[in-house]
Parts: structure tokens; C-alpha cells; sequence
């Protein structure tokens, strides 16, 4: 019953919050533990079921963690090889292959010290179990929410759409991940057009070292050839990364129009992260996220959330910190 009422408080708080701002971090770790207060109220009727019931289920939850973990691993073996075999062997595509190695990792060392004797093994145990608990609560929670915030409907009474950039083909040309980007920024414009003022098109992106124009210019050009008005476009082709792409075309929008109302286009893995950025940059709009190729999904998931770790850092160091000495004070005791 504690549980359950804990449950409804953290709920309660999290109906607050996202009243207050959808673009909060603190939304998505009040969700998780509500969640997390719920299961644990749950586990604690299993006192109610016969026993022979109660003991088959406290034998079964274990093992369907495990599985759950191995095959969660191995999925993503699995898809960091795909990532390297399309994409090549830079760092970031290494991450699926990483993190999948790393639970096949843990499961493996949690088998091990309980199989020896050995206080060091049995720390090393405990302390990685912690460790690994607390990222896997924060990936569930940046995941839950990501998907919650991004089935919102995006609001039809813009001033401007904006559509982030994400890097070009050949130097020149629209990658699927941009041109998906820009489809649905596209269609957003559309449909309000069909009622009522249409918003302008914002396309965002600076020139990399390795492009022969800017994100910005391209992307226009892509929205010139599915036939929208060319004097319906803004460009801000400095930016280099996502923060300069909300600071700077705040910067343009503000010009056109001191209290506007946007959307913000990016892909649906970037939903989360984009809208903490934007309401650290003063951007009044929420944000939507076009389809991804699945085979992209994971790791780049997997990217966002490393980033909003280290978005950051002293928090979640000292959390680290903190369970590596309890778990390996705890492993150490007899």
C-alpha cells in the first residue's frame, strides 16, 4: 500500500511539472519512478497469491531479468555490427557493439561471484549491478518519456516551423535522415496552411569542413523541389551543432516576429534532448521527431542519452561514485 501511495504522489508531481513545462528532464525521472513504485507495489502482493504460486513467481522474475538482459545484449551486438558494416567504424557507431558487449559483460560477472568464493569478485559484483541499475532506470526513464513527449500533437497556430539540420550526402545533397526531417516540416506547413496563415520554413545548419554548401542552403533547395514558395523560407546557415541551431534561428525569428510561436522538426531520437535544449535557449515551441531507420534507432539513442549524461556531469559522477562504494562495501561484507 506504501508503494501504491508513493506512486500516486510522484505521479501527482508529474502531472505538475509537465503542466508547468513538457520540456523538462525532471518529468521523464518522476515518471520512471512512479512506474518503478508501482512494480515495486506489485511485488509486494505476490505475499497474496498461494504459495506455491508466490514461490514459482519469485523464481521466474529473475530469470525472465536475465533473458531479458542477454537478449537485450545481443540484439544489440548484433545491431553495432550492422552500424559498422553501413556506417564505418567511427566511435560513436561503436556504441550498440559497446553496451551490448557490456551487459553479456555483467551477466557473466554477476554468474561468476556466485559461483566463487571471493570478496573482491563479490564487491566488483555488487558495485557493477549498482552501477548498471541506475544507467538502465535513467535509459528506461529518457526512453518512456521520449516516446510519451513525441505522441504529442504538434500545435497548428505556428508562426514558423523549424527544421534542424543533420549533415549532407557528397558535401551537396540531402541525406534520408534530413530529407525525413524536412518532409514532416513540409507537411506541418501544409496542413496549416489549409487553415488558416501558413508559418514560415526555417531550415537550420551551418557549412561543415567537409560540404560544399551549407545545411541551410540545401535544405532550402529540397524544399524548393517538393514546391514550397521560396519566400517562405528563412535560412540560418551558421550554426554547428543543436544548441547553435535553436540560439541562432531564435535570433531570426525574433526579428520577424518578437512573440512567435514554432515547432521544432528534428528526427524522433532527438526528440527529448532538443526540447531540454530549446527551453534552455528560450525557445517558445514544443518539438516533434520524423521516423528514423530502424537499424539507425538504437544507436543513436544510445548517443542522446550519453549526451544528456554528460549534459550532466557532477550529478551523475557523484551518483556513480556514491553506488560503486555502497555496492562494493555491501559485496565485501560476509
Amino acid at each position: 500500500m506504501v508503494a501504491f501511495l508513493l506512486a500516486a504522489v510522484l505521479l501527482a508531481l508529474f502531472a505538475i511539472g509537465a503542466a508547468r513545462d513538457l520540456r523538462r528532464l525532471g518529468n521523464a525521472v518522476l515518471l520512471g519512478l512512479a512506474v518503478a513504485a508501482v512494480a515495486a507495489g506489485l511485488l509486494g502482493e505476490l505475499d497474496r497469491l498461494p504459495p506455491g504460486a508466490a514461490r514459482a513467481a519469485a523464481d521466474a522474475l529473475p530469470a525472465a531479468a536475465v533473458l531479458a538482459v542477454v537478449a537485450v545484449a545481443v540484439l544489440l551486438v548484433g545491431n553495432g555490427l550492422v552500424m559498422l558494416r553501413r556506417e564505418g567504424g567511427r566511435p560513436v557507431n561503436l556504441l550498440p557493439l559497446l553496451a551490448g558487449l557490456a551487459g553479456l559483460a555483467l551477466i557473466g560477472l554477476l554468474w561468476t561471484a556466485a559461483r566463487i568464493d571471493s570478496k573482491p569478485l563479490h564487491a566488483a559484483a555488487a558495485a557493477a549491478l549498482l552501477v548498471a541499475g541506475h544507467l538502465a532506470f535513467l535509459l528506461l526513464c529518457f526512453l518512456g518519456y521520449s516516446a510519451l513527449y513525441g505522441r504529442l500533437p504538434p500545435p497548428r497556430d505556428v508562426d514558423f516551423v523549424l527544421a534542424l539540420g543533420a549533415g549532407l550526402d557528397e558535401g551537396d545533397r540531402v541525406p534520408p535522415l534530413l530529407a525525413a526531417r524536412l518532409d514532416l516540416a513540409l507537411a506541418l506547413c501544409r496542413a496549416q496552411a489549409e487553415q488558416g496563415p501558413p508559418p514560415v520554413l526555417v531550415v537550420s545548419g551551418g557549412k561543415g569542413g567537409d560540404e560544399q554548401l551549407s545545411e541551410a542552403e540545401a535544405m532550402a533547395r529540397y524544399a524548393a523541389e517538393q514546391g514550397h514558395p521560396a519566400d517562405a523560407v528563412l535560412r540560418e546557415d551558421r550554426s554547428r551543432n543543436t544548441e547553435e541551431n535553436l540560439r541562432f534561428s531564435d535570433l531570426l525569428m525574433r526579428e520577424q516576429r518578437p512573440e512567435y510561436r514554432c515547432t521544432v522538426v528534428t528526427s524522433n531520437f532527438h526528440v527529448l534532448r532538443t526540447a531540454l535544449a530549446a527551453r534552455h535557449a528560450g525557445v517558445p515551441g514544443q518539438v516533434v521527431g520524423a521516423p528514423t531507420a530502424g537499424w539507425y534507432w538504437p544507436g543513436a539513442v544510445l548517443r542522446e542519452f550519453g549526451a544528456l549524461l554528460l549534459a550532466y556531469p557532477r550529478t551523475n559522477a557523484g551518483a556513480v561514485l556514491l553506488l560503486v562504494l555502497l555496492g562494493s562495501t555491501a559485496g565485501w561484507r560476509p
